[in-house]
């Protein structure tokens, strides 16, 4: 019987999708890593969110990761070639952007995270998004492929989750505005502080 104790990484290193050896520490690991962290933490958001429509975008969305981060592990060359991300998925994502922007609820204006527990783990999430692109990209400016749709995928749907999170605050009847919280006034967007 096998076992995940494989002992193979006790030395600090790893395997690539195609049984390449690489340091842990490689900016390829970071980088698909950072993607597997991000699964996790939608997982935590979703498990905590009653809204039953967020869940079931929230777990398609987990599924398509585990692509990116296989895409992501699969070195250029790779005798076995990574399952590619359906370039509409991005598509998709942005249609649930515009869809979430026109809901009454939604603030447009910076926000201070917190006001509901989910939505606070959506935030979350949100910023290891944000984490997971800057490592694509600096994956990308060191000189190794990455295909274009990962970073589109992931620059919207850290806008997903950041509506995610102001969705849920607002049906909870929830103020985040950072401007209301400082007493400010002005156009949404505006300068918050």
């Amino acid at each position: 019987m096998s076992s995940i104790a494989t002992k193979r990484g006790d030395h600090g290193e790893t395997g690539l999708v195609g049984g390449v050896r690489v340091s842990k520490s490689s900016l390829r690991v970071e980088t698909y890593g950072t993607v597997d962290e991000l699964i996790s933490a939608i997982g935590f958001a979703r498990s905590i969110c009653e809204d039953r429509a967020i869940r079931e975008i929230a777990v398609r969305i987990q599924r398509e990761l585990f692509t990116v981060g296989s895409m992501l592990a699969t070195p250029a060359g790779s005798r076995k070639g990574p399952m590619p991300l359906d370039p509409a998925s991005v598509d998709v994502l942005t249609d649930e952007v515009h869809s979430l922007e026109e809901s009454k609820e939604i603030l447009l204006d910076w926000s201070v995270p917190g006001g509901h527990p989910a939505g606070a783990a959506f935030d979350v999430a949100r910023t290891i998004c944000r984490r997971a692109e800057r490592s694509v990209v600096r994956l990308s400016e060191s000189g190794e492929k990455v295909v274009p749709v990962i970073l589109a995928y992931l620059n919207r749907l850290s806008d997903l989750l950041w509506l995610f999170g102001r969705k849920l605050e607002g049906v909870e009847g929830q103020q985040s505005s950072l401007r209301s919280l400082n007493g400010k006034e002005g156009n949404r967007w505006s300068r918050a502080w």
